[in-house]
């Protein structure tokens, strides 16, 4: 019964693929920009910089959409084999407006700080909070936090 998948929030194609290309875009409008009319040096080189980010943060968004974020009765896990957050480790859920969380997600906080991670566009976790969403649709986050809620009470 642990193994069972009760809720899935994974990147839709569309979002995954434009989150891509503007990351990418940026990268190569940077690097046009630097190259093509150089401003002053330490501007080509920031700019030059900051396209190199940009391009690196593409890879980085493509790699980890890859995959998905699972629910199980025991545990939160990433389709990567990560496990993100243990139900019993849980102490509380945050999916207001006001939240400091991804679009359209959730923030988790628990019991015992874990450390940094970070899968862009899926989500991160910074000590002992944990946030689910980014390029993810919002009802796929809605349902996953209402299931984290339910095995939370019944927890308790």
């Amino acid at each position: 019964m642990s193994d069972e998948v009760l809720a899935v929030v994974e990147a839709s194609a569309p979002r995954r693929w434009l989150a891509i290309f503007m990351l990418g875009a940026l990268g190569a409008l940077l690097f046009y920009v630097a190259l093509a009319t150089p401003p002053a040096l330490g501007w080509q080189l920031f700019l030059i910089g900051a396209g190199g980010v940009s391009v690196w943060l593409a890879l980085r968004l493509y790699r980890a959409t890859e995959h998905r974020i699972e629910l199980t009765a025991t545990h939160l896990r990433s389709s990567a084999g990560d496990v993100i957050a243990e139900i019993a480790d849980i102490e509380g859920l945050d999916r207001g407006a006001f939240a400091f969380k991804p679009s359209n997600g959730f923030l988790l906080r628990t019991k015992n700080p874990g450390g940094r991670s970070w899968q862009p566009g899926l989500w991160w976790r910074l000590g002992r909070r944990i946030g689910i969403g980014g390029v993810t649709p919002g009802s796929q986050g809605r349902f996953m936090a209402e299931a984290i809620a339910t095995l939370m009470a019944g927890r308790d």
